[in-house]
């Protein structure tokens, strides 16, 4: 049977198939539904970590203690894990250990681009690299194959379109695959010096029996057409140039590390001209030109975002057969808070009060953009704690005073801990501020350790804040209602004068969440009252807009939050009684 799929539920179906017994992930775009998938079928045991190197850690236990496991990221969140990443390639595993990474090409909803082949390269664990939803699904059982033949976790590469496109996928039944054996053997799992010397020697081994394996097994496969024209290409890329020049000859790489080198030197040798085309470093054509081999590559394809067909056939052809002009100075639409987020209304505060601003990765990121302009810095999750210390450290307490940190609540859980512990710990005096909206909000609404609700909906521990900042030495622990600006005001102004650390947690939950009740009400803009002063859009409520004389709430998008009724001066902003 045949079935319509996004290529993260292949995966998922992949991991089914291929009888994965054990998954765990961290949320992330554009890797999240793989783990949502996967979470459908109860025969596989999946949950979410706090963090990727946990989600890795856990994976490696899994597989060492015999079942079959994948382990899910974006690409930044294999940064997170690259410890562990790199000492398992020495280790090796029992059962197979596929490791999925979802790479963001064009930086569709991350903080930088990079390339996950490099991470194969660097720790020599070989790299798998699907073109569509099949292959996502092949994949995962030929990666899982490889990573119990060769004893090596395996790394298949999605991209974001690979990821959020749909194409066909032939479904089939399901392995019967039982968990391997756990044997004690700590020569090959205790990664002490003297164990980890034999292991070096044991990785070039294994790394020239998966170069053999790259040239025999038909996942990298050679398509002579016209051999005018040779393209050596990977991943969507693939099918961006077989729309653009179908009848050139082609090498299509499934593994893109380590590479087919003879493969490679016979298409090179049959084809007049060569061209690589790979989406972000070039790393096909380092390789290929190391060889000896004349190919084209990065000195007419970019190495900056997404490649396309029509990037190909310009490049190669020269020509364009896109007949829809391109609309020039179309208004900008940035992302911006959700009406009734209870972020805006700290963000606000934050920017009344002129305060410095360590920001974090989630939702609330977007406080950093026009209206609220709030936020000076933002690096990566959990950073925003440790970047505020360093503000003291650099500039002293005064400094600390003027500052603050703020992150989520899944991100804080995820790395913001242990920033918080060096605060306390070398007697720091930076605020931190946690927005608690109760959910992992902007992968998805997926559970985290402060929900009280794991991945299959099981109610569990719910970690607390104040206990945890209690417990570390935290004494100044504050909690405000997300929507009371005056109260907001009060706090922040006191926390940031004080003479030691302090914590602040800011609790609403977000406005998204199925099932939550709020006491919002209606409200409406009293034309008679409103002076046009335009303060209220000062919050970026896209429910409020201005029509040039006075403000306008527009019913179907306010959800009645009343945070704009507090900003107004002039009590134009009324309840609607009904």
């Amino acid at each position: 049977m045949k079935k319509l799929m996004l290529g993260n539920e292949a995966v998922a179906r992949g991991a089914y198939e291929a009888g994965v017994l054990v998954a765990t992930a961290y949320p992330g775009t554009p890797s999240t539904e793989i783990t949502e998938y996967i979470s459908k079928y109860p025969e596989i045991n999946s949950e979410w970590s706090v963090n990727e190197k946990v989600a890795l850690e856990v994976a490696i236990g899994s597989a060492i203690a015999g079942a079959r496991t994948v382990v899910s990221m974006k690409h930044v969140g294999l940064n997170v894990a690259a410890d562990p990443l790199m000492t398992v390639a020495y280790t090796g595993i029992n059962a197979g250990l596929l490791i999925i990474v979802a790479d963001d090409p064009s930086m569709h909803s991350s903080q930088n681009e990079q390339d996950t082949r490099y991470y194969g390269i660097f720790s020599k664990i070989p790299v798998l690299e699907p073109s569509d939803s099949q292959e996502c699904k092949d994949f995962v059982k030929l990666g899982l194959e490889i990573s119990e033949k060769f004893d090596t976790p395996v790394i298949l590469r999605l991209s974001t379109r690979v990821s959020h496109s749909q194409s066909l996928v032939e479904l089939e039944e399901k392995e019967k695959i039982e968990l391997k054996p756990y044997d004690y053997n700590p020569s090959k799992y205790v990664s002490a010096p003297a164990n980890a010397k034999k292991r070096r020697i044991f990785i070039e081994e294994r790394l020239k029996e998966l170069s053999n394996f790259a040239d025999s097994s038909d996942v990298n496969k050679i398509e002579y057409a016209n051999k005018k024209i040779g393209i050596i290409t990977s991943g969507v890329a693939y099918n961006y140039a077989k729309e653009a020049v179908s009848d050139a000859s082609f090498l299509k790489f499934g593994m893109s590390y380590p590479l087919p080198e003879e493969k490679i030197k016979e298409f090179v040798q049959n084809c007049d001209k060569v061209y690589v085309f790979e989406e972000l470093e070039p790393i096909f054509e380092q390789k290929i030109r190391s060889m000896g081999l004349n190919v084209i590559g990065k000195e007419i394809f970019p190495v900056v975002g997404e490649l396309s067909s029509e990037i190909i056939r310009n490049a190669l052809l020269n020509e364009s057969k896109i007949v829809i002009e391109k609309i020039e100075d179309l208004p900008q639409r940035p992302p911006v808070l959700c009406p009734g987020c209870h972020h805006r209304g700290p963000f606000y505060v934050l920017k009344k009060l002129k305060l410095h601003v360590a920001g974090d990765i989630g939702c609330y990121t977007l406080g950093g953009f026009e209206p609220l302009n709030a936020i000076d810095t933002t690096i990566c999750m959990g950073a925003s704690i440790g970047m505020a210390h360093g503000f003291e450290m650099a500039r002293g307490k005064e400094f600390a005073k003027k500052s603050v940190a703020v992150i989520g609540d899944s991100t804080f859980w995820h790395s913001g801990v242990t920033g918080l512990i060096d605060i306390v710990y070398n007697k720091g005096h930076s605020t931190v501020i946690i927005l608690d909206n109760s959910i992992t909000a902007m992968t998805g609404h997926q559970e985290n350790p402060s929900t009280g609700k794991t991945l299959s909906g099981e109610s569990t521990n719910q970690i607390d804040f104040e206990a945890l900042g209690r417990s570390i030495g935290i004494n100044r622990i504050c909690v405000v209602d997300a929507y009371d600006l005056k109260a907001l005001e009060e706090t922040i102004k006191e926390e940031v004068n004080a003479e030691e650390p302090s914590l602040i947690i800011t609790k609403r939950p977000c406005v998204l969440i199925k099932g939550a009740k709020f006491d919002f009400k209606d409200y409406k803009i009293d034309p008679k009252l409103c002076t046009g002063c335009k303060l209220c859009l000062k919050a970026g409520c896209p429910a409020i807009s201005f029509d040039g004389k006075i403000a306008k709430i527009n019913d179907s998008l306010c959800v009645g939050c009343g945070l704009c009724k507090d900003l107004c001066k002039f009590s134009a902003i009324v309840e609607v009684v009904k």
